[in-house]
């Protein structure tokens, strides 16, 4: 016997499988439990009743008048009154041959047809469930139906739905106007007080923090399961293998079943071969269950038939949906979640399974696919945790007294940023999900934004308020892609500096957007790898005043574009692989600034062209490899700045001196060993820099360089210093480490702006210095 909590049990484990049972499959199970109680009934009435009725036949005429069916004599009455056809057979007898001819002429269907019924329902009930039992799909159902249960019963499923519902605006509307109204009569008064209230949609509902916490873990563990289930279509293979064995077995009990109607016979004729026991040679027996067996069988025939149809349904829905692939775009509401990846393999067809018992399942299900989602839960908890008072802990002024708030690796951009009025720079780096408000209107002196791999999107409301008061840009990028489209039309735009691989030569398709947008665009900086100027940067090449190339090694060809800008003021080519100095530059009438560092240049003779810029007054040519500088240079009369340092200078033009407005002269890291006397003649100069060359003395000429705020002259050959201090009043950086120095000239101390942190010697040397200069700098 089965007890009721063995029976309890078998159903809490069918209702754990429902939701991948489709309306087939739960069809199928219930025509399998008919078929169960008919094969039951069946072969319990061939337990209880089964049994044979034989009578003799006599092979000799009866002297009755008349004889029955078969042979059989009619009954006819006796001498003594009682009525019959006298056998002179006893019971034990009539018993014996009952059992003789049961086994003999009974055919083996109407004997044995109930039992194969039942085994071969048993088997159909056992096959339907058999992928909920295999051992490499059971763990993975299991834990697909466990993660499915948690996301249905999550609060965070029910928030992220009611937020999706209030953004429908129409169907909020149609809820918040549902009320029935029914006309006033005598019989109803209370109706015309009290109407029914409108139906208005429920508040989002609000979480704690460990229902926040499990909302995270789930999110990492439908991650976690997506990756293992989407390995393989062990799933898929073996339901589908499933239902193709259970269309073959269904097809050979049909051939079997069909060809055992008409093969119940009530009446048989039995020769047990007993006449000498008996005698008698045949016997007429009847089979008692024949009739009903037969009326059985057809309807064990129907039902199989009807699971035959629904199993012929089954293997047409797989073979003719692509199982493997499930897309979200078909749920409802996907769409207010974001582009939800497709799934896949196993994944994929357990949600098609699901579907079929009810699609509210995969679309909560998709609340934990949804990066928008999941951006919000992270938003939510970030917004809780990041108030103004933490925030203004990370607000600093920057090297130009600016109020600087950086962010960096928060899954969202806190709502209290919008809170600190006072931010002038803002910086967001590695933001997943940033996206800037309309409230960024607060911030009423926000001037600068950087974005460090950062794709940032922004509301129509902060769109329209950053396109009239952003002044600088700072994008820095991997890909092309993270560019975030809105920067190319902010009007207002005065700076905008991008740091990534705009080099497209692998990927045609991925191009930057053209500048023209930019209307006041005056400032652009490129650190990348280009091999051609962008034709986006082309686009807004006559109004640009200054152009920063940093390319990272790459050769740059194609640079007579340039004089496509002719309103440039500065331009910056550094590390693109420049050999020689670009003839275009020359041409550029309003050049104050060039800096061609980082180079291959050698040879620098072009320099003589620039005497017709006569605005230059910046020239840089660091990290090249120039070995002397052409007499030409002093045609640019103009000149106030020239760095020429980590070069191969051997030695200094006499005629560099000759201009006269130098102001910062930059030699150092160079091979040169002499300092001519002319460097008297720059009255103007007020930094000179000649670090890590071989000088042995400095020359005494340099205190006529009265206007000197900073002389570097560390590792060199110097082994004294001249006494030229006590003109240089303006001195406040002063630079001798390492040289042979064995003292410092005492005239040192009359320099009022140098203090101890200006002066770069070595301890020891300011230990055995005179006790002015130790009283001043110890």
């Amino acid at each position: 016997m089965i007890s009721v909590s063995e029976v309890v049990s078998l159903a809490e484990h069918q209702a754990h499988f429902k939701a991948l049972k489709p309306w087939w499959d739960v069809l199928m199970d219930y025509l399998v439990v008919i078929m169960v109680m008919v094969s039951f009934f069946s072969a319990t009435l061939l337990i209880i009743t089964d049994k044979v009725v034989c009578m003799p036949i006599s092979s000799m005429p009866h002297k009755s008048p008349s004889t029955g069916l078969h042979g059989v004599p009619m009954p006819s009455q006796s001498n003594s009154g009682h009525s019959g056809y006298l056998t002179h057979l006893d019971y034990q007898q009539y018993l014996y041959v009952s059992a003789v001819c049961y086994h003999n002429v009974v055919p083996w269907q109407s004997k044995y047809f109930p039992y194969l019924a039942l085994v071969t329902t048993l088997s159909l009930l056992f096959s339907s469930h058999f992928w909920f039992k295999y051992p490499k799909t059971s763990s993975k159902i299991d834990h697909f139906l466990s993660i499915l249960a948690k996301c249905f019963e999550s609060p965070w499923t029910t928030r992220t739905l009611e937020e999706t519902t209030d953004q429908q605006p129409n169907l909020v509307r149609q809820k918040s106007s549902c009320s029935r109204s029914m006309p006033y009569s005598p019989r109803t008064p209370l109706l015309g007080k009290s109407p029914f209230s409108p139906i208005h949609s429920l508040m989002p509902t609000i979480m704690n923090k460990k229902e926040e916490e499990e909302a995270k873990a789930l999110f990492e563990k439908i991650r976690h399961f997506r990756s293992y289930i989407e390995d393989s279509d062990i799933v898929y293979r073996v339901y589908t293998g499933q239902t193709v064995i259970k269309m073959l077995k269904i097809l050979v009990v049909l051939g079997y079943t069909f060809s055992l109607i008409g093969t119940f016979s009530f009446h048989h004729i039995c020769k047990p071969g007993i006449q000498p026991l008996m005698g008698y040679t045949m016997f007429n027996c009847t089979h008692n269950l024949a009739f009903i067996l037969e009326k059985l069988l057809l309807t064990y025939i129907l039902l199989v038939s009807l699971y035959a149809c629904l199993l012929a349904y089954a293997l047409f829905w797989l073979c003719s949906h692509s199982l493997k692939v499930y897309s979200f775009e078909k749920v409802p509401d996907g769409a207010e979640l974001g582009d939800i990846p497709d799934v896949k393999k196993d994944f994929a067809f357990l949600l098609h399974m699901v579907d079929h018992y009810d699609s509210l399942y995969s679309k909560r299900f998709s609340v934990f696919l949804s990066a928008i989602s999941e951006g919000r839960l992270r938003e939510m908890e970030l917004n809780s945790e990041w108030t103004m008072e933490k925030l203004s802990e990370f607000l600093n002024k920057d090297s130009r007294g600016r109020w600087e708030l950086q962010l960096a690796m928060l899954p969202a951009i806190p709502k209290a940023v919008y809170g600190l009025t006072e931010i002038e720079v803002l910086k967001l780096e590695l933001i997943a999900s940033a996206r800037i408000l309309g409230a960024v209107s607060r911030l009423n002196t926000l001037t600068e934004l950087h974005l460090i791999h950062c794709s940032t999107k922004m509301d129509t409301e902060a769109y329209c308020y950053l396109q009239k008061k952003l002044k600088v840009l700072h994008i820095r990028f991997t890909d092309l892609e993270e560019i975030p489209p809105w920067i190319y039309n902010l009007k207002s735009l005065q700076e905008l500096h991008l740091s990534g691989n705009l080099n497209s030569s692998n990927n045609k398709s991925i191009h930057l957007h053209s500048l023209k947008g930019l209307t006041h665009l005056r400032s652009l900086s490129l650190n990348s790898n280009v091999q051609h100027l962008p034709s986006a940067i082309l686009d807004a090449a006559g109004q640009l005043s200054k152009l920063s190339i940093q390319n990272g090694g790459t050769a740059l060809e194609g640079q007579g574009q340039l004089k496509r800008m002719r309103q440039l003021l500065e331009v910056e080519l550094q590390d693109c692989q420049i050999s020689k100095i670009p003839e275009v530059l020359s041409s550029l009438l309003g050049l104050r600034c060039i800096d061609l560092s980082s180079n291959l240049l050698n040879i620098v003779n072009e320099i003589g062209a620039f005497q017709r810029l006569r605005d230059l007054t910046i020239l840089r040519l660091n990290n090249n490899a120039i070995t002397c500088l052409p007499p030409s240079i002093q045609h640019l009369h103009n000149l106030e700045e020239l760095s020429i340092s980590h070069n191969r200078l051997e030695s200094v033009p006499i005629s560099l001196f000759s201009l006269v407005k130098l102001r910062n002269v930059d030699i150092s890291h160079n091979n040169i060993k002499v300092i001519p006397l002319e460097v008297g003649q720059l009255s103007r100069l007020e930094c000179l820099a000649v670090t890590g060359n071989q000088i042995s003395s400095l020359p005494h000429e340099l205190c006529r360089c009265t206007r000197l705020k900073s002389l570097k002259a560390g590792s060199n050959n110097l082994s004294s210093i001249p006494a030229i201090f006590q003109k240089l009043t303006l001195l406040s950086n002063l630079e001798l480490a390492g040289n042979n120095l064995t003292s410092l000239p005492v005239d040192i101390v009359s320099c009022s702006l140098l203090r101890k942190g200006g002066l770069d010697v070595e301890e020891h040397l300011l230990k055995a210095s005179p006790l002015e200069i130790k009283r001043k700098f110890l």
